[in-house]
């Protein structure tokens, strides 16, 4: 495999060209968790991020260091979540048109954010991986747009790894740091942020199990695929890439599996001890702690809790099919 291209120093150089542009977000805590756990646990609430959650982080990165050539073309992306408001977000911002292609069963309210709050100009495809990447191929090959990646991208991988970055220059202390895990952008800056600030820094993935691909993949070194994708967690539903797995694989301890009712549990202990709106992906990182997966007994543990954004119809919805199953 090739060197992996992303270095530390690719984390402190993103986060300075992205800090007057996104939230520098809280470190949260509770007596009630330290108790519970043993540890000392520091939560990095990217739910306060812009646009609610972590990908601001990189899409702003990334569009930041187009040339003047591709910020007058535009960028494109394919998504039907946090990456298209945090695509469109940061292209506004930054006076550069993006067009985001989405499912057409996408949640409207994930749509009406990215076009009518954003700004984007979203193209419906059909609800198929293929179709998405088929209809993203098409507009550039028509318009000669950029490709923004939601994370196979080492400039969105790099703004990523400024959270975990500004979590541990607040607590530098840290011994663990816990991401979850979808496409892997997110735990790839992490860990790559950790190891740089600490190498003695342990790392750990967190995915639901039943999209257990990442946890294959890293121990099999190969990508692997899921043969369904009805988890809660929706923004972890995606697959790593060959970029991300080589990162995850050098710099990750291990990645571990939570149930749906452990992601619950979790969401229920932000919610009602924390007072946190935090969505299924980013809860699953603390439900790995809760349940005990990670042995954190007496140390100091970071938290990438990494957004928001919940679409509140379909998840109750959601929540009382399973509660009923």
């Amino acid at each position: 495999m090739p060197i992996p291209s992303v270095q530390y120093s690719d984390i402190l150089a993103a986060h300075e060209r992205i800090r007057s542009a996104v939230n520098r977000t809280p470190v949260m805590v509770s007596r009630t968790l330290n108790a519970r756990t043993g540890a000392e646990v520091f939560l990095k609430c990217e739910n306060f991020q812009r646009m609610g959650a972590f990908k601001m982080r990189g899409a702003y990165n990334a569009v930041s260091q187009l040339t003047e050539e591709e910020r007058r073309r535009g960028v494109v992306t394919h998504s039907s979540g946090n990456h298209a408001q945090a695509l469109s977000l940061a292209a506004r911002l930054l006076g550069v048109k993006a067009v985001v292609v989405m499912p057409k069963n996408s949640p409207q309210v994930k749509v009406s954010a990215t076009r009518d709050t954003y700004g984007a100009e979203v193209v419906f495809c059909e609800s198929t991986v293929k179709s998405r990447h088929e209809t993203t191929e098409r507009l550039i090959a028509e318009h000669d747009y950029t490709l923004i990646h939601p994370y196979d991208n080492d400039r969105v991988i790099a703004g990523a790894g400024t959270a975990a970055l500004e979590l541990l220059q607040d607590y530098s202390a840290l011994e663990i740091i816990v991401a979850p895990v979808g496409g892997g952008g997110l735990l790839s800056g992490t860990s790559i942020a950790a190891r740089g600030f600490n190498a003695s820094i342990q790392v750990y993935g967190v995915e639901p199990r039943l999209v257990d691909d990442a946890s294959r993949s890293f121990r099999s070194g190969k990508l692997e695929s899921n043969t369904r994708i009805d988890t809660i967690a929706d923004g972890l539903r995606t697959n790593l890439s060959e970029r991300t797995l080589r990162y995850i694989r050098g710099n990750v301890n291990d990645i571990l599996l939570v149930s749906e009712r452990e992601i619950l549990d979790a969401m229920r202990f932000l919610w009602e001890r924390m007072k946190l709106v935090v969505e299924p992906s980013g809860a699953v990182s603390l439900a790995a702690i809760l349940t005990g997966h990670i042995p954190v007994k007496g140390k100091k543990i970071g938290v990438i809790v990494s957004g928001g954004n919940i679409d509140i119809e379909g998840f109750f919805t959601l929540l009382a099919q399973k509660i009923h199953d």
